[in-house]
């Protein structure tokens, strides 16, 4: 594309004639937000943006740069929210752009089916967050001193040199318990969940060493919900918070998120 012109700045699919106009600005903070029918059943949220703004050399810059990305991220996801409000949707990836209406209606016509089927499955659904936060140092703490302590006895007939080792012995099978222990739980977790949800998504986790308040990352999942399970849903979460906080393990819910994570494989978006 040549960087000179405009393009269409791709939102979301969503239902034709049940959305709002939008009041969100598109993702410059400026240009307005339309509504572009592609069938009696189907509509495309797009904006305009310059080309330049995310192809070419100088946008590989800006799309490495937070405080570039991020305020055009907000409004991206303002917009898709508030259609969301109105319809059901298809959020595509951030920086989805089109040469032309044609190109764009091109597009759709080689999806339609896959978008279509799409939003009739997560009619009056949403996207919630789960992750689980996890004091491993503070678990295997705790773990470690209630073998000692049911070792007591035991320990205090040993010479210092075998109770050294054995104490050892004892830290190292903590940590294996714990593992297994982490695994296990995760799995009656994420039963429990799953039987509320009408889709599940098992994540990739931060990479992000421990928070300063020792916590890691040991979970993330994604789960499609209706509105008429969100309460058991929350039971859920808070009922797992009340068995396994003591032991170390914090679940975080969060949402309702457009189903970015449920939205089908489609080719490359982006016109030549």
């Amino acid at each position: 594309m040549d960087n000179d012109e405009a393009a269409l700045y791709l939102f979301c699919f969503a239902r034709s004639g049940v959305v709002s106009p939008v009041q969100a600005t598109g993702v410059d903070g400026q240009s307005a937000v339309a509504i572009l029918q592609q069938s009696p059943d189907l509509c495309a949220v797009v904006g305009e943006v310059a080309r330049e703004d995310f192809c070419g050399p100088e946008a590989e810059r800006h799309m490495q740069q937070l405080d570039w990305v991020a305020p055009r991220a907000v409004r991206n996801e303002a917009v898709i929210e508030e259609v969301m409000a109105w319809s059901s949707v298809l959020p595509v990836p951030f920086g989805t752009l089109f040469s032309s209406q044609k190109a764009l209606t091109g597009f759709v016509e080689q999806h339609r089916g896959t978008i279509l089927s799409f939003l009739q499955r997560v009619t009056k659904c949403g996207e919630w967050s789960v992750k689980g936060l996890f004091d491993r140092k503070q678990a295997l703490r705790a773990l470690t001193s209630a073998h000692l302590e049911d070792m007591t006895k035991l320990l205090s007939t040993m010479s210092p040199g075998t109770r050294h080792f054995a104490e050892q012995r004892i830290s190292r099978d903590a940590e294996t318990e714990l593992r297994q222990w982490l695994e296990q739980t995760c799995r009656i977790v994420a039963s429990g969940l799953t039987a509320c949800a009408a889709d599940f998504r098992e994540c990739e986790t931060s990479s992000q060493a421990p928070s300063e308040s020792g916590l890691e990352e040991v979970l993330n999942w994604a789960f499609l919900l209706t509105g008429s399970a969100i309460a058991q849903f929350r039971e859920e979460v808070d009922q797992a918070n009340r068995d396994y906080e003591p032991q170390g393990l914090l679940l975080r819910l969060s949402g309702p998120w457009p189903p970015y994570r449920f939205v089908p494989a489609l080719s490359e978006a982006v016109a030549p």
